[in-house]
């Protein structure tokens, strides 16, 4: 069996310990090293073979935000899934921007968390329903931004909901159109913003506050 080579990053000893033990418990799952800040976290990268690094968003010495972007920056491969709080959404946004590749809830339960991983190990997005609808807020997107990526409403509306992290049937109930109709949607959705898939259109979702 090929296991997820996994990195924990928390700067409270009994956070990351917890669940280093609690996540050795799943047998496709490697805990490989454990950090305490996002320098740490670097450092173990460029020594280690990492699948999956499992962040903190709020650190004293080099928090989430700047460890997904030293990491990202060096390690393009490697995943990063932001733990945070409700409380976090400016900070969600920067990591996000920096390539993180989802976000989940630090009080999430160790199967939800595990099951994030497998995602995200996978290539799809990790975004936790309830976060992402307290980000989206009302859909406020400056006018600028469609006219410069020549986007239609109906396909700002599959982008958002993409970063809510739907599938394409949920995407289709919601607006009222066949699955076919949303898959064409998305196809003129990558070529537009020369993108290659659907974890790219949720990152620009974040970067050019389509999601906000």
């Amino acid at each position: 069996m090929e296991k997820i080579k996994l990195l924990i990053v928390d700067d409270e000893k009994l956070i990351r310990e917890g669940l280093k033990v609690m996540l050795s418990v799943y047998k496709d799952i490697e805990v490989v090293g454990i950090a305490e800040n996002g320098y740490k976290a670097l450092e173990v990268c460029k020594t280690t073979d990492v699948d999956v690094v499992l962040m903190d968003i709020r650190m004293k010495t080099c928090d989430g935000v700047m460890g997904t972007r030293l990491i990202k920056e060096q390690f393009t491969k490697i995943k990063v899934i932001i733990l945070t709080t409700f409380k976090d959404k400016e900070y969600i946004r920067e990591a996000m921007r920096y390539g993180a590749f989802g976000y989940m809830l630090k009080d999430s339960s160790h199967d939800v968390i595990y099951e994030g991983i497998k995602m995200a190990y996978k290539g799809n997005m990790v975004v936790h329903p309830d976060v992402a609808i307290e980000m989206m807020g009302s859909n406020g997107v400056i006018k600028s931004d469609i006219d410069k990526y020549g986007l239609l409403e109906k396909e700002l509306k599959i982008i958002e909901a993409i970063a809510k992290g739907l599938t394409n049937k949920e995407i289709s109930e919601e607006l009222f159109l066949s699955e076919g109709t949303i898959k064409n949607n998305i196809t003129n959705i990558l070529s537009k913003l020369k993108l290659r898939d659907r974890t790219q259109i949720a990152i620009f979702a974040f970067k050019n506050g389509i999601v906000t």
